[in-house]
């Protein structure tokens, strides 16, 4: 893992208007995800140019913003690392069923990203 942003998401109030706005505006590709809460996921180009790939979900603190996730070695050791950084862990680590451990941050000026670690056996 090379400590990258690797995902973005979009928090939003409606997200089948925000799916058709981009889909209209950037011709991204957004599909709606099987999972545990409303999201979409979305493809903004192909594999072989640069760019991530991210999601658009409903916000849970009726607060727009975009955040990013970094992919990382192991949740708990960075969440350590923010801590000890001066950031702070505001949702803990979390299973995403398939996928990996996934939990949100704030930087020490308020900004908020995810933190992800791949384990496609994270229940």
């Amino acid at each position: 893992m090379s400590n990258r942003p690797i995902h973005f998401e979009l928090g939003v109030v409606e997200p089948e208007r925000a799916v058709k706005f981009y889909e209209s505006v950037f011709g991204w590709k957004s599909m709606k995800w099987d999972g545990p809460m409303p999201y979409w996921l979305v493809t903004t180009g192909a594999e072989n140019e640069p760019g991530i790939n991210g999601g658009i979900m409903i916000h849970q603190d009726a607060q727009p913003r975009t955040v990013n996730t970094i992919g990382v070695e192991n949740v708990d050791d960075f969440a350590a690392k923010v801590m000890a950084a001066g950031g702070q862990v505001v949702v803990p680590k979390m299973a995403i069923p398939g996928i990996g451990w996934q939990a949100y941050c704030l930087d020490t000026e308020g900004n908020l990203f995810g933190i992800h670690q791949m384990d496609v056996n994270a229940k």
